[in-house]
């Protein structure tokens, strides 16, 4: 397997493109974040991450977000990121750099979940 990973690299080096836009379900990774909103805050944690997106998408290694609200006012998770990056390795350096120089407000209640997943089935 590392041997088709890197012939896909070198392969997609030499034609000009990005590793992952060669093979996006080896290189990619998505995050899906979960966020617990109290309903009296959820325009707040709207517009923080507006904030955060704005940030993020200027980073390397980003690819795309999408912002999900959930139709039941009662679901655990009123909102729902779903995002790609190209590596874990750029999300991680992303989001340390957000955490040390974008300034994004705390909201009292708001609980995150992030984690990455790979894609397995499509």
């Amino acid at each position: 397997m590392k041997h088709l990973l890197a012939l896909i690299t070198a392969l997609s080096l030499s034609l000009g493109l990005s590793p992952a836009q060669a093979d996006e379900s080896t290189q990619n990774v998505v995050l899906i974040n979960t966020f617990t909103v109290p309903a009296r805050k959820l325009d707040e944690a709207i517009a923080m991450w507006d904030a955060a997106r704005e940030f993020l998408h200027t980073q390397p290694g980003y690819i795309s977000t999408k912002l999900h609200q959930s139709l039941s006012g009662d679901a655990q998770y009123q909102l729902i990121n779903v995002a790609q990056w190209e590596t874990p390795e750029a999300y991680q350096a992303a989001t340390a750099l957000m955490r040390e120089t974008a300034n994004l407000p705390r909201i009292e209640g708001v609980v995150p979940g992030p984690a990455l997943y790979n894609v397995i089935r499509d």
